[in-house]
Parts: C-alpha cells; structure tokens; sequence
C-alpha cells in the first residue's frame, strides 16, 4: 500500500486520540467494523514486521516516539515499501491497543483470510482445522505452532473466534501472515473441502480408540481440533477419517487445546524426516 510520507519529519505534531485516522483505526477493535473496512491492527514489533513482509498488507503504520527510536530498522522498511509512519502520542498508543501495556508500534493491515478455494486445494500436506475454537488466544497460539510445523493452511470452520481479533494477532506473534488462513462457517463444508484436496482428515478426541504413536502419516493430513471446553461435537467425529488420542502417562486428565495441537501437528511434521 502506497502512501504520501513514510519516516516522519523531525518536529512532527504526533497524531491524538482525537485524530480521525486514529479514531478510524481505533474503531478496528471491533469485529464488525474490520469486516466492514476489510482491515484490522497488527501490533507489535513481530506483527509488524511480518506485515510489512507481505507487499501491499499495510495501510499505516503508527509509532510512538520511544517505539520509533527502538524500531528504526522496520521505520525504514516501512519507508522502502511506500507505507506512510505516522507518529502518535502515547494516549493514542493506549487508545489502539488491546494490552495493558502498549508496545507503541501498531499497523493497519488488510485482512488476511482467503477464499476457501485458494487455500484448500491439491497439493497441500499438512492443515489444521480448528472447530468452534472460542478463545482468541488459544487459536493464535495454534496458528503459530501451524506455521512453526510447517503447515499450509489453517481452517477456523464453525463459531470460531475472528482470526483478526487483537489477541489473536498477539498470540500468533507474527505467524497470522505466514501459512494461508479461510473462515469456512460450514463444518462440514470445511472437512468435505479438505477431503477434495486429498488430505486424510483426523479429529483429536481424548477418548479415541487409537493413540497418536500408532497413526502412520504417510498420506497429507487435516488436523481437526475441538472447542477448548467440549472438543470436537459428536458429528464431526463421525465425519473425520480417524479419531486419534495423545496418550497420558502421568495423572492429568488432559491438555490444553494449544499444547494438545502442538503435539499432534509436530508429531505429523516429524514423521517424514525420521522416516529418512
């Protein structure tokens, strides 16, 4: 995205809360305003920086005066890619960030989900499908341990949370622009279009006839993932190819949905290259 000035001017007036395009940029924290504007904040250094690594994903850059000093590197790349810096106070800072304690370096990003079709086609080989995932960290989390694994693509099929969402963005810690993100709203749309893309489709469920050590991954895989109270819902169980379940050798009843992912999906990444 092009823009007019990109490094400010020595002795800029900083941008307020009460600046319009803060105030529109403010107004991005809410969901249905970045559905509507097809824009959402990136904050953070690691966000930043894997924004401006994608041509034309930033709008604006927002930096505060400690954080333009501290990020000079990314002010430059910012200024090479044509996208404008604009500098705002601290109250701004606060005013666009979702933390207790702002980082001072926010961008206006375009959004990152893609057509269903662009995403999950033949070819792909590992994807992780998360259903009625709730909770905006937990799915950003998942997201960076699909791109850490290599993974295409990650699915949020049914209620789950606005990838855009703040915490989200944080969590995924830059990864959000890295493996190819869809919202499919159909769950069974979304295991039926993995399955057209020739992945073998297999739902974590903790009360799973077979355990993770006696799956083979000699065939591309989607990794389906349940709600982080109730799991994967009874259809969908039915729906996927396998159940599978990490086996417990301690005395906890479970895992988390981050950890139990991380597991699942680096343990199908593994496999190949322990099979050299």
């Amino acid at each position: 995205m092009t823009g007019h000035s990109a490094i400010p001017q020595p002795g800029a007036a900083p941008f307020t809360e009460r600046t319009p395009r803060v105030v529109a940029a403010r107004k991005l924290t809410r969901r249905a305003e970045r559905e509507k504007t097809g824009r959402f904040l990136a904050e953070g250094a690691n966000a930043v920086e894997a924004a401006l690594a994608h041509e034309g994903k930033v709008y604006e850059l927002f930096v505060t005066e400690r954080a333009a000093a501290q990020h000079e590197r990314l002010l430059a790349t910012a200024h090479e890619s044509g996208v404008p810096v604009s500098p705002i106070t601290d109250r701004a800072a606060d005013g666009l960030s979702e933390t207790v304690t702002p980082q001072g370096i926010v961008a206006v990003c375009a959004l990152v989900d893609r057509p269903q079709e662009t995403v999950l086609k033949p070819g792909a080989k590992l994807v992780v499908v998360l259903v009625d995932v709730a909770d905006p960290g937990n799915a950003g989390t998942v997201i960076r341990v699909a791109d850490a694994a290599g993974a295409d693509a990650v699915v949020l099929a049914g209620d789950s949370v606005d990838p855009h969402n703040g915490k989200c963005v944080r969590a995924a810690a830059g990864s959000l622009f890295h493996p190819a993100i869809t919202r499919i709203r159909d769950v069974d749309a979304a295991l039926k279009a993995c399955s057209a893309a020739g992945l073998r489709t297999f739902g974590a469920h903790g009360y799973a006839d077979t355990e993770l050590d006696q799956v083979t991954f000699d065939q591309p895989v989607a990794w389906v993932f349940g709600n982080e109270a109730h799991g994967l819902p009874q259809n969908v169980l039915d729906a996927v190819d396998l159940a599978v379940k990490i086996p417990m050798y301690g005395r906890a009843e479970s895992l988390n949905l981050a950890t139990a992912a991380a597991i699942c999906v680096y343990t199908n990444a593994m496999a190949p290259n322990r099979a050299r």
